[in-house]
């Protein structure tokens, strides 16, 4: 039977200081996949790197007796190209093999296995790594079939489940409760008080729904100009924050006041000018900007930290629940290819019984049909077809039996038994 071996270190086993030493650029991949193209002992690999994980899947040729899985030779190969030594990363990686690695492939690419589980990048990611190793031709039958099984339980996961229906971020919970206001963002604009890491990343999302346009406003003006830049939006003084009010649909504020930046009276008095059009207040500072009476007013939202994070919260909660359907969705995956694979180790078994059994029917039909020179040539034909149907009749039941793979059986040990019944020699990598 091949092996399967992954080899990795994520969020979850290393620290970010190593993670940011491992993450390898798309030129390393590439010099990886070479190295996996010439190693002696490797059959087909891959190399998956993103900011939270490294990992090599590979099967290797079994031929090494010295180093049969190539962990070693991965080992060094990730020291020298990355200037570490083995022994600052090994404590931080996972080996797992066979079952294992499938299993942990699946996980990964459905999302299940990272920081933020459900989301939908890693997906695209994966594809990516795949399409890099298929072009570099470190690929074969076993990884094109694993990874393409990869594919589908990553999306019958998105599919079926609502993994990735709930926001689980502070940012993402805000944009979420914006979708809930507003139907449709990309008529609606947005202004930014200060320049906050959460806010900054809402404005970001939202900037994905193509909003109309994005409004910064800053106590230090130059930081305004700079960060409207990065979002293709207009700067304003810090000043103008309660005339900006009259323009814009979302406010997003994440400042360092110890006072409100807004409060109710300002936002009272801007509602008429705004012919009490819907107006969304998104609060991420401690202490809050946003004066909370502003939630009183007629047509006017106000949510501030602690309301996203208990979405968040509720929404993680239920992301927890989808995660049990998905980790069975990866375990049918899982058995699927196993019996795939177990298919796949009968295939030259199969073949060599059938190619012994004809090379044995032959011989001793021409051995016999050599002294029965006064046969015709309609009747040698007859002799060869019927020696050949007998032989084939011979092995059917030992090849059905053989093909019938079962959950509950041990194939490997059968497969062993009929290759020394029938005096094989196939290799188990043979495949």
């Amino acid at each position: 039977m091949p092996k399967i071996i992954l080899i990795g270190a994520s969020h979850k086993t290393a620290p970010v200081e190593l993670r940011e030493k491992l993450s390898f650029s798309q030129e390393q991949i590439e010099t990886a996949l070479e190295f996996i193209k010439q190693d002696s002992g490797i059959k087909e690999g891959l190399v998956f790197s993103t900011c939270n994980r490294l990992e090599f899947l590979y099967i290797p040729k079994n031929s090494d007796v010295n180093n049969i899985d190539r962990v070693d030779a991965v080992l060094a190969f990730i020291s020298e190209l990355k200037q570490l030594p083995v022994s600052e990363f090994k404590p931080s990686l996972y080996i797992h093999t066979d079952d294992d690695a499938i299993r942990h492939l699946f996980c990964v690419a459905a999302s299940l296995d990272s920081m933020v589980v459900g989301e939908p990048q890693i997906l695209g990611q994966v594809k990516k790594a795949y399409k890099t190793a298929l072009r570099v031709g470190t690929t074969g039958v076993l990884l094109n079939r694993l990874m393409h099984k990869s594919f589908s339980v990553a999306k019958r996961v998105r599919k079926q489940t609502g993994i990735g229906d709930n926001a689980v971020s502070i940012s993402y919970a805000a944009i979420e409760l914006a979708h809930k206001i507003f139907a449709d963002l990309a008529t609606k604009s947005v202004m930014l008080i200060g320049a906050g890491e959460m806010a900054e990343l809402a404005v970001e999302h939202l900037m994905t729904h193509q909003v109309e346009k994005i409004v910064v406003a800053n106590r230090t003006f130059k930081n305004a100009l700079e960060l409207a830049r990065k979002f293709n939006g207009q700067a304003v003084q810090y000043e103008e924050r309660e005339s900006v009010l009259a323009d814009v649909d979302i406010i997003i504020s994440s400042t360092g006041a110890t006072d409100y930046v807004l409060t109710r009276d300002q936002v009272k008095g801007i509602m008429k000018k705004r012919q009490h059009k819907t107006l969304f207040f998104i609060d991420i500072a401690v202490p809050r900007d946003i004066d909370p009476r502003i939630n009183k007013i007629s047509n006017v939202y106000v949510y501030d930290i602690d309301d996203l994070r208990n979405i968040v919260e509720t929404n993680i909660s239920q992301r927890a629940q989808e995660t049990i359907m998905a980790q069975r969705f990866v375990e049918e995956a899982l058995l699927a290819f196993r019996r795939w694979l177990d298919e796949l180790a009968v295939v030259p078994t199969i073949k060599a019984i059938n190619r012994k059994m004809t090379d044995i029917v032959n011989l001793e039909c021409e051995k016999t049909l050599a002294g029965l020179r006064h046969l015709s040539k309609d009747d040698v034909e007859s002799i060869r077809r019927m020696t050949k149907a007998i032989a084939s009749r011979a092995i059917h039941d030992p090849i059905l039996f053989l093909r019938n793979t079962g959950d509950h059986r041990d194939d490997s040990l059968y497969l062993n038994i009929a290759r020394q019944l029938f005096n094989l020699d196939i290799p188990d990598h043979n495949y």
